[in-house]
């Protein structure tokens, strides 16, 4: 049985991922692809308790280190438990961030040196990369507007400032810059419409790999 494709999307809070990621297993469902939807930290069990802590709207008085480790936990129970078996039966899985979400906000926006996450990602992943990563930019104001309009009690992320934004928004374009191949960087600030256009041609020709 050939593997499943697996397509993580990243971006900063406000992006529009929630609603492309939709419109991304609609469109893989209509083809008859099999996929599932899935997101970091969670995806589990485990991995949504975990969750619960690192995005608690409350001061958690935890350490940047433990922060990193606790993302790599959820990432190691999420990998095991659900996006490995998906691949192996052939499934698509779509994945509302991944580690490079890690290299942007632990890395970037904590300030964790790289070589510390790489040692992580090393020994949970085992090698596994998404096939394909799309990175939905938008200017960190269009962000915050945005999720001003949600209304939504900000979670700790969400509560940081506009400068770790810009460090957060800086990790996610250097990577993309540095691995074009697997990152495509979308420009997530116009309508939603044409967002989705451009994410259908990507995702057709992934399906021809």
């Amino acid at each position: 049985m050939r593997a499943g494709k697996f397509i993580t999307v990243e971006g900063s809070d406000g992006a529009g991922k929630s609603t492309q990621i939709d419109f991304m297993k609609h469109w893989l469902t209509e083809r008859d692809i099999p996929v599932i939807q899935t997101r970091e930290p969670g995806g589990t069990e485990v991995g949504e308790l975990i969750r619960s802590i690192l995005l608690n709207e409350r001061e958690a008085n935890f350490s940047d280190g433990t922060e990193l480790l606790l993302v790599f936990a959820a990432r190691m129970q999420h990998l095991d438990e659900r996006i490995r078996p998906a691949l192996r039966k052939g499934c698509w899985v779509v994945c509302d961030r991944f580690t490079d979400a890690t290299y942007a906000y632990q890395g970037g926006g904590r300030g964790i040196e790289e070589e510390r996450i790489a040692v992580l990602e090393r020994w949970v992943q085992k090698g596994l990369q998404p096939d394909l990563t799309l990175f939905l930019d938008v200017p960190v104001e269009v962000s915050l507007n945005r999720a001003r309009l949600r209304g939504a009690l900000p979670d700790r992320f969400e509560r940081e400032s506009a400068g770790f934004k810009e460090a957060v928004r800086t990790a996610y374009r250097n990577r993309a810059l540095a691995d074009p191949g697997r990152i495509r960087l979308v420009d997530a600030g116009r309508p939603v419409e044409m967002v989705r256009q451009e994410i259908e041609k990507i995702l057709a020709g992934l399906i021809e790999v």
